[in-house]
C-alpha cells in the first residue's frame, strides 16, 4: 500500500533528521507540529478506518494521501541534502555559499580537520515557511476528504461488508455434493483425503476441529469438498452444513447461512443471540459436520463457535484457512497442503484438458513445459487446463500459451487466478502490504536472502519504530507473518533454525507487480515507458540493457529526479536523483565511481554491490563517504577495501558487509562522552581483516550482534590483536566467525561473551581441550569447526558442556577418537561431519539424544559411515522414526564397496533402512 509506505517513510525521515547525532535542525515548530498531527490522523485512517473495503473512493483517497506524504518528504529531504552538499562544496572550495540558499541543518560536529572553518562559512537556516505551508495545505485538503469519508461511512458496524456465502446446508437424507465432479477434481492429496475421512469418522467422541491450511489456490476447498460429498460422510452424519466466510463477514448472515434460512424468513428485529440459540438447539444431540471455508480471523470463529455444542457423539468441524497460525489456535490435527510434484501436476493437467483421454504425443513436451511453469499450484494448473480444453489442440497455440503463461492465467473473468489470490493481499493489515509488494522487485524464481530483504525494508522506511525492539526485529516479525499467511514461501533454513532463504510464487509475484504498477509503488523497466522517470522506485531488468536499449535506459535514469530506490546492472551511470537512498547494483563497480559519483548521493541509506570480485589491489573508500549522513547498510562483494577514519563518525551505520574490510584504528575519544563516540546502531560487521581489537575500538561497537574477523599468518602474531577484548566488551554479540590461516594460540587469546549463540572457527591451530571453554558458553546453539589443526586427535567432551547446542558442524579436522555420549550434547538436533577421513566412528550413544533429527556424513571414513548406519539401525529398532541418517560418498566406487560390506555384515540385520540413505556426491 503506497499510502502507508509514504506516511511511515515520512515519519521515519523526520525522526532520523531530528535525532541525528550530527545534525542540528531548525524547523518552524508550529508548522512541524501541524504536519505531525495530520500525518498521525492519516496514518490512523489507513491502518484502521478503511475496514478492508475496496472501493474507488478509498483508492483515490489513499492515492492522494501518498502524494501528499511524498511531497512533504521530498521537501524535507531536499533541504537536508542541499545543506549537506553546500557544506561539501564549501569544504572543497573554502568559499561561502550564497546567502539566498535555504538551509535545513548544520553539522553539530566536525567531520574533517578543516570543518571548524567550514562550519563558520555555512549559515544554518530553516525550511521556507512558504514551502512548508504549501505542503500543509495539501495535507489539510486530504485530511478534510478523509474526515468526510469517515462521516459518510459511519461506524465500523455500519459499513457494508464484503462477503460471499452460498447456501449449502444439507442433511443425510437429502444430500447433494456442492459442485460437479469436474470442478471437484482432486490430484495429489489422496493420502490426505483418506486421513481426513478417518479423522471425521474416527472413534473420538468429543467434538473435533480440523484445520486445512495452505496458500490460495493450493486445494484446501477441493479437499474439503471431496470429503464433504463422500458417501461415507453423507451417511455418517445427521447434519452437514457448509458455509464460506469472506474477509469481511456479518455474524447475523453467517448464522442464517448455518441455519439454511433466508433473511426474509426471519424477523429483522431478531438479534444474533436468538439466532445462535436457534442454531444450538438444531444441532443439539445430533452428530453434525460443519465446514467453515476460507476463514480469515480468530474473531470470526469466536463469534460463532459458541453455538456449536459438543454432543459427545463424534461431531466434527472442518476449517479451511490461508493463515497458518489460526490452525495452531485450534490445537488439533493439522492438514497442511503443499505444492504438487511434477507427476501430480501432469496428472491433474491431463484430467483438466483431456478428461479420460490420453495427451497426444505431439503436445506432450509443450504440455509439460506449461505444467512446469505452474510451479505445482493446483489453481493455476486447473485454470490453464480449462482454457486449453476449449482451445485449439495445436503445437503452435500451446507454444503461444507457454510463452506468456502468467499473463494468460490472470486475464479474463472474475474467476482468474489473480482475483482469487488478491483476496490474501486485500486482507493484509496496512503495515504488511508494502513489505509484500516489495517482493516484486526480485526476479522470477529468485532465492531471496532474508537478511538482505530485512535490510531493504528498513532502508525503505517501511518499518515503524518501536521502543522495545530494533527495526530489524520488527521486520523479521513482519516476514514471519507474511509466511504464516502463505504469501511468502520458506525455502531454506539456517543453522540456527531460522529462515535463511525465502521465495515467492510466480503468480503472487505477478500480483505484486500489478498492484505496484497501479499504486505507482515501484516500476519495472521492461521497456522505456513514458513517465517512468517519475517513479520513486525503479527496477531495471537485465533484458532491457541490451545494446539497442542501454543508452536510452541511461538517459531515462538521468531524468529520474525523485527516485528513492534503484535496482540495476547499469555500470556507474546512475540516476541523478539527489534523494536516492537505496541502490542495488548487480555488476562490478569502478574505483573512480566510488571517489566521484557515489559521494554525491548524500541521502543514501542502502548501498549494495552484489557481484563478487577478487583482486590483489586495495581499494580505498573516499574520506568523503562520511558525508553520507544517513547510510545504514553498505555491502561490497569485493576483497581488500580500506575504509577511511571517517567511518567511525558514521553513526547511522547498521550493517557493514565488505568482503575484506581493512578498518583504521579509531581516533582517541579523549574527553568525549560515550554517546558521542559509540556507533549505537551498528549490528553487523563482517570480514574485518587483521584488525586490532583495542579497548577504544570495542567501546565504539558495543552493540554489534554479528561479527566476522579474518587474520593472515604473514602479518602480526595473534597476541598483538587484543582478541581478549571481544569477550570483555561486546556483551550483545550473538554470532562470531573467526577465520585464521596458521596463527598459533588464538583460542587462548580469544575470549567469548556469554551472549554468544553462534560460533564459527576456521583455520586455527588449537587443541581439543580448548573447546572446554566454548562448551561452557551458556547460550551457544550453533558451533562450526573447519580446518583446525588439532594436536591430540582425541576429543573428550566434559560433563555439563554444550547445554544448548543444537547444531554441530565439523569439517576436515584430524580427529580419530571421539569419546562422547548423549549427555555431552543433550539437545543436539543436527550433526554434520565433512571430510573426517581419520575418524574411526561416531559414538553410538549420540543416537540416544532425544532431540537429534539428522546425522549427515560427507566424504568421511568408511568406518565412520558404518557407525552411522549402526546408529540408524539401533534407533529404528528402538522405535525412533524421527532420526534420519545420510552418508554421502565421493564416487560411486566407494558407495558400491560400502554397500557390499553391509550386505556381508552380520551386525546389520532386519534393517529396513527407512531412516538411512547412502548416495554419491552428485545424487
Amino acid at each position: 500500500m503506497a499510502a502507508y509506505a509514504a506516511l511511515v517513510s515520512l515519519i521515519t525521515t523526520m525522526d532520523q533528521i531530528h535525532k541525528h547525532p550530527r545534525l542540528s535542525i531548525s524547523f518552524d515548530t508550529n508548522q512541524m507540529e501541524s504536519i505531525i498531527e495530520k500525518v498521525g490522523l492519516l496514518l490512523h485512517f489507513v491502518e484502521n478506518d478503511t475496514h478492508g473495503v475496496i472501493s474507488t473512493q478509498v483508492e483515490v483517497l489513499e492515492s492522494q494521501i501518498a502524494s501528499a506524504a511524498n511531497a512533504a518528504e521530498d521537501l524535507i529531504e531536499s533541504h537536508a541534502v542541499g545543506q549537506i552538499q553546500a557544506m561539501k562544496d564549501a569544504k572543497r572550495k573554502f568559499i561561502k555559499p550564497m546567502n539566498s540558499m535555504r538551509l535545513l541543518c548544520c553539522l553539530k560536529k566536525a567531520v574533517t580537520t578543516e570543518s571548524d572553518l567550514v562550519e563558520d562559512q555555512i549559515h544554518g537556516g530553516s525550511i521556507s515557511v512558504v514551502d512548508l505551508q504549501t505542503v500543509i495545505e495539501g495535507m489539510d485538503s486530504v485530511k478534510k476528504k478523509v474526515m468526510a469519508f469517515k462521516e459518510e461511512s459511519g461506524s465500523r458496524d455500519d459499513m457494508q461488508p464484503t462477503y460471499w456465502m452460498p447456501t449449502a446446508t444439507t442433511t443425510a437424507s437429502s444430500s447433494t455434493t456442492l459442485v460437479t465432479t469436474n470442478k471437484n477434481t482432486m490430484v495429489g492429496f489422496d493420502q490426505q483425503l483418506v486421513q481426513l475421512l478417518d479423522t471425521l469418522t474416527g472413534q473420538q467422541s468429543n467434538r473435533q476441529i480440523i484445520p486445512i491450511v495452505g496458500m490460495g489456490g493450493i486445494g484446501k476447498t477441493t479437499l474439503a469438498k471431496n470429503a464433504y460429498g463422500h458417501s461415507l460422510i453423507v451417511h455418517h452424519f445427521d447434519i452437514r452444513t457448509w458455509v464460506t466466510i469472506s474477509q469481511k463477514y456479518n455474524v447475523k448472515q453467517l448464522l442464517l447461512q448455518l441455519l439454511s434460512e433466508k433473511h426474509s424468513q426471519i424477523d429483522n428485529g431478531i438479534d444474533e443471540q436468538l439466532l445462535g440459540g436457534k442454531l444450538y438447539k438444531r444441532l443439539w444431540g445430533r452428530r453434525y459436520l460443519i465446514v467453515i471455508d476460507d476463514i480469515w480471523s480468530i474473531e470470526a470463529w469466536d463469534k460463532v463457535s459458541r453455538f456449536f455444542p459438543d454432543n459427545d457423539n463424534g461431531c466434527r468441524i472442518v476449517v479451511t484457512t490461508r493463515i497458518s497460525n489460526m490452525a495452531t489456535h485450534f490445537g488439533s490435527l493439522l492438514f497442511e497442503l503443499s505444492f504438487l510434484d511434477e507427476n501430480q501436476s501432469w496428472k491433474l493437467f491431463c484430467k483438466k484438458v483431456f478428461r479420460h483421454a490420453l495427451c497426444p504425443s505431439k503436445l506432450e513436451d509443450i504440455g509439460k513445459e506449461i505444467v512446469k511453469k505452474c510451479k505445482g499450484l493446483p489453481l493455476s494448473i486447473s485454470v490453464i487446463g480449462g482454457l486449453l480444453r476449449r482451445s485449439h489442440m495445436t503445437q503452435e497455440y500451446w507454444k503461444y500459451i507457454a510463452k506468456d503463461l502468467i499473463s494468460i492465467l490472470n486475464f479474463g473473468n472474475d474467476e482468474n487466478c489473480l482475483s482469487i489470490l488478491s483476496l490474501s493481499y486485500n486482507y493484509l493489515p496496512a503495515h504488511l502490504k508494502p513489505c509484500f509488494l516489495y517482493m516484486g522487485i526480485f526476479p522470477e524464481d529468485h532465492e531471496i536472502r532474508v537478511s538482505q530483504l530485512i535490510k531493504l525494508w528498513v532502508a525503505e522506511g517501511f518499518i515503524k519504530s518501536n521502543e522495545s525492539r530494533s527495526l530489524e526485529e520488527i521486520a523479521r516479525v513482519y516476514l514471519y507473518d507474511l509466511i504464516d499467511r502463505n504469501l511468502i514461501l520458506k525455502h531454506n533454513l539456517g543453522s540456527d533454525g531460522r529462515i535463511k532463504i525465502c521465495k515467492i510464487h510466480d503468480l503472487l509475484r505477478e500480483l505484486c507487480l500489478k498492484v505496484a504498477q497501479k499504486d505507482e509503488f515501484f516500476c519495472v523497466m521492461e521497456d522505456i515507458q513514458r513517465g517512468i522517470e517519475r517513479g520513486r522506485r525503479i527496477v531495471c531488468n537485465e533484458e532491457i540493457l541490451q545494446a539497442e536499449y542501454e543508452s536510452r535506459v541511461i538517459d531515462t535514469l538521468q531524468l529520474a529526479s525523485v527516485t528513492r530506490s534503484l535496482v540495476t546492472s547499469v555500470d556507474s551511470r546512475l540516476s541523478n536523483s539527489r534523494l536516492l537512498r537505496v541502490m542495488t547494483i548487480n555488476n562490478e563497480f569502478e574505483d573512480n565511481y566510488l571517489h566521484g559519483h557515489i559521494v554525491d548521493q548524500v541521502n543514501m541509506r542502502y548501498l549494495a554491490y552484489n557481484k563478487f570480485i577478487t583482486s590483489s589491489d586495495i581499494i580505498n573508500l573516499p574520506s568523503s563517504i562520511g558525508i553520507l549522513w544517513n547510510l545504514q547498510t553498505i555491502i561490497m562483494r569485493r576483497n581488500k577495501i580500506k575504509a577511511p577514519s571517517e567511518i567511525w563518525e558514521m553513526r547511522q551505520l547498521r550493517h557493514v558487509d565488505i568482503w575484506g574490510l581493512h578498518l583504521p584504528e579509531p581516533p582517541q575519544s579523549g574527553d568525549q562522552k560515550e554517546d558521542e563516540i559509540v556507533l549505537q546502531n551498528l549490528q553487523t560487521l563482517k570480514r574485518v581483516e587483521n584488525f586490532v581489537w583495542s579497548e577504544e575500538a570495542c567501546k565504539r561497537v558495543v552493540n554489534v550482534r554479528k561479527l566476522q574477523i579474518v587474520y593472515d599468518r604473514h602479518l602480526k602474531r595473534s597476541n598483538d590483536y587484543s582478541l581478549y577484548n571481544i569477550g570483555k566488551y561486546l556483551h550483545k554479540l550473538e554470532s562470531l566467525t573467526c577465520f585464521s590461516y596458521g596463527l598459533d594460540n588464538v583460542l587462548q587469546k580469544l575470549t567469548f561473551p556469554s551472549s554468544l549463540k553462534k560460533l564459527h572457527l576456521q583455520g586455527y591451530k588449537a587443541d581439543w581441550k580448548d573447546l572446554r571453554v566454548i562448551g561452557l558458553l551458556p547460550n551457544l546453539e550453533v558451533l562450526k569447526l573447519k580446518y583446525l589443526s588439532a594436536g591430540e586427535p582425541v576429543w573428550n567432551p566434559i560433563e555439563g558442556g554444550f547445554v544448548r547446542l543444537k547444531f554441530l558442524f565439523i569439517r576436515s579436522i584430524d580427529l580419530v577418537n571421539w569419546n562422547a555420549d548423549s549427555s555431552h550434547f543433550p539437545v543436539l538436533e543436527k550433526l554434520f561431519l565433512i571430510g573426517m577421513f581419520e575418524l574411526e566412528e561416531i559414538p553410538l550413544d549420540i543416537g540416544e539424544i532425544p532431540t537429534l533429527r539428522l546425522i549427515q556424513l560427507v566424504w568421511c571414513s568408511e568406518s565412520a559411515a558404518i557407525s552411522a548406519m549402526k546408529i540408524a539401525e539401533e534407533q529404528e529398532n528402538a522405535g525412533n522414526d524421527g532420526l534420519q541418517v545420510r552418508v554421502v560418498f565421493r564416487v560411486k566406487r566407494d558407495l558400491d564397496n560400502f554397500q557390499e560390506k553391509m550386505k556381508q555384515s552380520e551386525d546389520i540385520t532386519n534393517f529396513t533402512r527407512n531412516n538411512f540413505q547412502a548416495v554419491t556426491f552428485k545424487a
